[in-house]
């Protein structure tokens, strides 16, 4: 007893709860994270300086360099329907395969684009991989983790996708001078090698089973995930979510440049402040949240975005210099604490949903709604801020509060088994001799592979 009593007393409080942060994921969806660490590096390295790239080394047009990054974006709605079917037929590790391909051929393509017409192509092809890709990830995460720690699952894919670009943007801006274009050659090669790196990881990721292939029943088509309107509503949200909300960060830069008069340098920073936030807060707010309302953190975070988004219109005219610099990386510190909420909630209440015959369906609809969230935001956005720089701000932050109000109302519509966060109380035990995780209420039956 005075052993165990001392053993005890040798672990700090501090050091139990670090431990207590280890996400416990299976090895594969651990393979799984780390390939998607180093591709998100290499987005670092290249998509913060593909508009200055088509702009100031190439001389595009302002205009036409907008639309051909949002040609990604556009390309990417219309391919990530199709995938989703792809993803239930040929399975998610296959279609990831195919969409990191396209998109390493597509970044790659940059540092050969001279006109207009061959940056529309490069991004067009890159889009075209960009849809398979969310959805396909996002299947295999839900397919290859118990029910019980896909909000610790989706929560690290953020900490592994924050963390990546924030070093590769260190990394690119380092690298990157419009004086030397060799140096843009550098960052879009490299970008397209961490693609190809994350195929390699995938040769030790399994494909999920799932009974629908196993017993030969019909999967199904969209029209059966459009009937799910719980689904639909959860996906209807998190566009509104996304619109007022994430999209708005494409704004930002702008404003802080010409109404704050903050430099890029300044800009950097406080994005870099941003990903700092989640990579060190993601993981404790998940855990925070195990055993908690759902919606009731979709309404916390209506109220976090709209608190960071009313922080911005002060330093336009109000508040200048340090100030102003202060002020701005402090909206998106309490931004990224809103992120970090997201992330626990969404995508795994997106798994817990879905009919896992039509997993690949159910995620690019949910990558749908986060696309058609950054079209219309920026957008819109936009429009706001040549009308009215200061407005866009409370605009959207009224949004925000609108959007949490309404999660906390959709709640009685969830089924009651799917309303709160899993905890590790809640863990069901494996079923004898199978190795396989019991599913939570709610959630179709389905072999989990490790």
């Amino acid at each position: 007893m005075v052993d165990r009593l001392r053993s005890a007393q040798a672990v700090p409080p501090l050091g139990a709860y670090i431990r207590s942060l280890n996400p416990r994921l299976p090895r594969s969806v651990q393979t799984l994270q780390a390939g998607g660490l180093a591709n998100a590096f290499g987005n670092g390295l290249a998509i913060p300086f593909l508009f200055i790239y088509l702009h100031n080394v190439r001389g595009i047009g302002l205009g036409t360099a907008g639309l051909i990054v949002g040609t990604n974006a556009a390309v990417g709605l219309v391919t990530g329907p199709l995938s989703g079917m792809l993803i239930d037929r040929i399975g998610g590790r296959r279609m990831l395969a195919v969409s990191l391909v396209l998109m390493a051929i597509g970044y790659g393509s940059y540092p050969f684009v001279q006109v207009a017409w061959q940056g529309f192509l490069a991004s067009a092809v890159a889009g075209a991989g960009n849809g398979g890709f969310w959805p396909s990830q996002s299947s295999l995460i839900a397919g290859l983790t118990p029910p019980d720690r896909r909000h610790v699952a989706f929560a690290t894919q953020r900490v592994m996708m924050n963390l990546g670009i924030g070093l590769g943007g260190l990394t690119g801006g380092l690298v990157a001078q419009t004086s030397r274009p060799g140096t843009f050659t550098v960052l879009f090669l490299a970008d397209a090698a961490t693609f190809l790196v994350f195929v390699g990881a995938l040769r030790f990721v399994p494909e999920p089973r799932r009974a629908a292939r196993e017993s030969g029943v019909r999967a199904g088509t969209y029209r059966d995930v459009l009937r799910n309107r719980i689904f639909v509503a959860v996906l209807a949200l998190n566009f509104v979510f996304i619109a007022a909300g994430m999209a708005q960060l494409e704004t930002f830069p702008v404003f802080a440049k010409n109404e704050a008069g903050l430099s890029e340098r300044g800009i950097g920073a406080i994005w870099f402040v941003n990903t700092v936030v989640i990579v060190l807060a993601q993981l404790p707010i998940a855990r925070a949240l195990e055993g908690t309302r759902r919606m009731l953190t979709l309404l916390l975070l209506g109220v976090v975005w709209a608190a960071a988004w009313l922080l911005v219109p002060l330093t336009g005219g109000v508040l200048s210099g340090t100030a102003a610099f202060a002020t701005l990386t402090l909206a998106l510190a309490v931004f990224a604490v809103g992120e970090c909420l997201h992330g626990t909630v969404q995508a795994p209440l997106v798994a817990d949903l879905a009919d896992h015959r039509l997993i690949g369906r159910y995620m690019a609809m949910s990558a749908f709604s986060w696309g058609l969230g950054f079209t219309v935001g920026p957008a819109v956005g936009g429009f706001l801020l040549a009308w009215e720089p200061l407005a866009l701000w409370p605009l959207a932050a009224a949004v925000c509060l609108g959007a949490g109000g309404a999660a906390l109302l959709l709640e009685r519509s969830l089924p009651v088994g799917l309303r709160l966060t899993p905890g590790a109380a809640e863990r069901r035990p494996l079923a004898r001799g199978s190795g396989e995780a019991i599913p939570a209420p709610g959630v179709a039956t389905r072999p989990v592979a490790s």
